[in-house]
């Protein structure tokens, strides 16, 4: 088991390093001048190559990246060009709006999905089957920000019960925080929702021909027991499989809902390096959002090891 860890640690490593040199790679060919767009377009060219050097952008690629490398190592992300602090401080907090907003989505997912998903496969063909797979496929048809943007609508300006934008710290109270995430997180969780109903579904009508099911049924249990101890532990695996990448896309993915609800997230963070050219910035936090990926997929595979012997058998 150690030696197996040991290899799927290892595998991580490789991969990040891998990722990182694509990613100041693609950073660095990507048009525009960080120092022209600082100093602006009535810079002289001996200011321009000063800030150049300055910046170290006169450097060799190689060289730039083996320093930016061994920041991260390190701790030290770098400076942004924009701002003028740390981007270590801008990620953290940026993501102590984003991983919130995530964690909450993610949560609502998995509370409409998985008894929705289980208890439709239960009732193959009849009314409530059907009425998830319609649940399912609305969901999945209406776009996150099209869905804030409803809501909107109807919960702050109609109802005017939540408010529509902006983020007011978690130095304001745990209340008026969640408020402010809480249309957002249901934004996200609606097309999320729909594709997991229809995971879980398929993942538990699969186990209901395996052997163990039979013999649970021949063991006299109840069909709820049959279901909830015996078909969905052993369901598992896509679901969580689905999950992992779910949470992912929600830390990743959630531009466009930080910007209709103005929340100063990531996603945002990212789409205004991405606008002023912020090379530093832009490169840490797909890199995090990489990082992220990469390892949330570590963790799932360790929890595969966990939830089915056969798997720790085959590796």
């Amino acid at each position: 088991m150690i030696a197996l860890l040991a290899r799927r640690f290892a595998g991580l490593v490789i991969t990040l390093l891998i990722v990182s040199l694509l990613i100041f790679t693609v950073m660095d060919l990507l048009p525009g001048d960080p120092a022209s767009i600082m100093l602006g377009t009535s810079a002289s060219p001996e200011t321009l190559a000063a800030l150049r050097h300055e910046l170290g952008l006169d450097q060799p690629l190689i060289l730039r990246y083996g320093q930016w490398l061994a920041g991260l190592l390190s701790g030290d992300l770098g400076q942004s060009y924009t701002y003028g602090v740390p981007v270590a401080g801008l990620i953290v907090e940026r993501l102590a709006v984003t991983l919130p907003l995530a964690l909450m989505a993610i949560a609502l997912s998995v509370a409409i999905a998985l008894p929705l998903g289980v208890l439709a496969a239960s009732r193959r063909g009849r009314v409530f089957d059907i009425a998830a797979a319609l649940f399912s496929q609305i969901s999945i048809a209406m776009p996150a920000f099209w869905v804030a943007l409803l809501l909107i609508i109807l919960f702050s300006t109609m109802l005017g019960l939540m408010p529509a934008g902006g983020f007011p710290g978690w130095e304001a109270g745990l209340l008026p925080a969640l408020q402010a995430l809480a249309l957002p997180a249901v934004a996200l969780a609606m097309p999320q929702a729909g594709v997991l109903t229809r995971v879980a579904r398929s993942a538990v009508l699969e186990t209901m021909h395996e052997d163990f099911a039979r013999t649970a049924v021949a063991k006299g249990l109840s069909r709820g027991a049959v279901l909830w101890r015996h078909l969905v532990p052993n369901a598992l695996i896509p679901i969580l499989t689905m999950i992992g990448l779910q949470f992912t896309f929600l830390v990743a993915g959630a531009v466009l809902v930080e910007n209709v609800f103005n929340l100063p997230g990531l996603g945002r963070l990212a789409l205004q390096a991405l606008s002023q050219r912020d090379i530093i910035v832009m490169q840490d936090v797909v890199l995090f959002f990489a990082a992220l990926v990469i390892v949330v997929n570590f963790i799932v595979d360790l929890s595969y090891l966990t939830i089915d012997p056969r798997m720790r058998k085959a590796a």
